[in-house]
């Protein structure tokens, strides 16, 4: 049985009509899940980089990469899994804040230097930007409070400067 991993592919394209369309659907047209995407400008407004983060065998996400690089907006392909990178989310969590929980919140939030955009007299609508591994703990200590909603945001990553 082949290793199935997370793998994390920057894609820079032409800031055009129809490109993303285009990369999503050599994932979809082979029968992969893309678990986290993320479009935008980069320096140049004629030029867009895509994150994405995938998971399949390492024979099958490299067809994709091979495929990927012969689209004709494709500018570049590099798949971070295995470089060293920076990589961050974020997410948006509306948690229940009864007077008697608000204190407690306030303390999660401060712990993970998270800070809250929105408040109203029972909830508070919390940002918090980070890692998979720290979203995660905020959401599994905002949980026993009263998750209301959340909204994520994709994957961005960045490779890291040579020393």
């Amino acid at each position: 049985m082949m290793n199935n991993e997370n793998r994390t592919i920057s894609v820079l394209v032409d800031n055009e009509p129809g490109v993303l369309s285009r990369v999503t659907g050599l994932f979809s047209g082979r029968g992969f899940n893309i678990e986290s995407l993320s479009v935008g400008e980069t320096l140049d407004p004629t030029i867009s980089r895509i994150t994405l983060v995938t998971s399949g065998s390492p024979l099958i996400v490299e067809q994709i990469i091979k495929q990927l690089r012969k689209l004709i907006n494709v500018i570049k392909v590099v798949d971070l899994t295995n470089t060293e990178f920076v990589e961050r989310e974020m997410l948006l969590i509306k948690v229940r804040a009864e007077a008697a929980s608000r204190a407690e919140v306030l303390r999660i939030v401060d712990i993970f230097r998270c800070k809250v955009v929105d408040a109203s007299p029972h909830f508070y609508t919390v940002e918090v930007t980070g890692s998979e591994s720290k979203i995660k703990a905020v959401l599994d200590l905002l949980a026993p409070l009263g998750i209301e909603e959340i909204v994520k945001t994709g994957k961005i990553a960045i490779a890291r400067s040579r020393k």
